[in-house]
């Protein structure tokens, strides 16, 4: 609890510090990719390049608004339940937020560690290519990703905020986001889909049978649970019981993560035109391709 405590307030800070930067000084530029100036800086990510993942670290990669948040508590109950471990008191466990002297501090942690990152594949630390860790990488349709997406850039203080969805959905769509193109992230991840390594889990499944979930995540992580302690889990992971303790989990700023968590929202913000828009962009990018085929477009993104 004390290093739960230590994260909503770690979070609290970040909060506090973006008061009093101007909306044109909220993102840097790495790689030619935006990010969150505020939790990210050119030196930890050529920190990061080095830090050493082990075999039995859990590494969670999702682009953000995925779901990522959701499928971490998930991963700690999971890592809790077998092996009593607390979570890190490191603080916020995202690979290439903070500062680079925080690997030293990760390389004392105890095994086996989690840690989350919505860096594309080629940008992990090179550990992960070299070597075994295993991956779970999430995804959700674009079209909710994109609603959630623009809902989190207008309540998070540290990124600027939109006047209009309408102007948010193009930057969107152009990849003119914080962490890049979703279709670029989800291009990269499609080259290594076949990894045995990685394991692809969709938002949209997890919502639909969560038990199924979190059996195949504890499967695939070499973890056996009792159905006992999967329903555990199950039970308490979902998205509405997080966000319920969010204050408490994440401090203010659980009301920003965690916001309607529904699968189909899109429908309320997308013009047909729009809609239609974003179906081409689908296309183009990932039509007939194996996390094309999982996403099911069709069923989640077709009014």
């Amino acid at each position: 609890m004390a290093h739960r405590n230590l994260f909503a307030k770690e979070l609290d800070n970040f909060m506090d510090a973006c008061k009093d930067i101007s909306r044109d000084d909220l993102l840097l530029t790495y790689n030619g990719i935006l990010y969150p100036k505020v939790l990210c800086s050119p030196a930890t990510f050529k920190a990061m390049e080095s830090f050493e993942l082990r075999e039995d670290d859990l590494l969670l990669a999702s682009y953000p608004k995925c779901g990522s948040n959701w499928t971490y508590q998930i991963l700690n109950s999971i890592l809790h339940t077998v092996h009593k471990k607390e979570e890190s008191a490191i603080g916020i466990p995202i690979l290439e937020f903070g500062s680079p002297d925080k690997f030293e501090k990760l390389n004392q942690e105890p095994s086996p560690r989690i840690f989350s990152t919505h860096l594309q594949y080629d940008y992990l630390p090179k550990s992960v290519s070299a070597g075994n860790v295993k991956i779970l990488a999430v995804f959700r349709n674009p079209k909710d990703t994109a609603v959630s997406f623009y809902h989190f850039y207008n309540n998070n203080p540290g990124l600027p905020s939109y006047s209009s969805w309408d102007t948010f959905l193009q930057d969107f769509i152009s990849g003119n986001v914080s962490f890049g193109s979703y279709f670029d992230y989800a291009i990269t991840w499609n080259k290594h889909i076949d990894d045995e390594n990685v394991l692809i889990l969709t938002f949209e499944e997890m919502k639909e049978d969560l038990y199924k979930a979190v059996k195949k995540i504890s499967t695939f992580f070499g973890f056996s649970l009792t159905e006992e302690q999967v329903q555990y889990i199950s039970d308490k992971g979902t998205f509405k019981s997080m966000k319920e303790k969010s204050d408490k989990t994440h401090g203010n700023f659980g009301k920003v993560l965690f916001r309607k968590g529904d699968v189909g929202d899109w429908k309320n913000h997308f013009s047909e035109a729009q809609s239609k828009e974003m179906d081409a962009k689908f296309e183009a990018c990932l039509a007939g391709t194996k996390l094309g085929n999982l996403l099911k477009y069709d069923i989640y993104c077709k009014a």
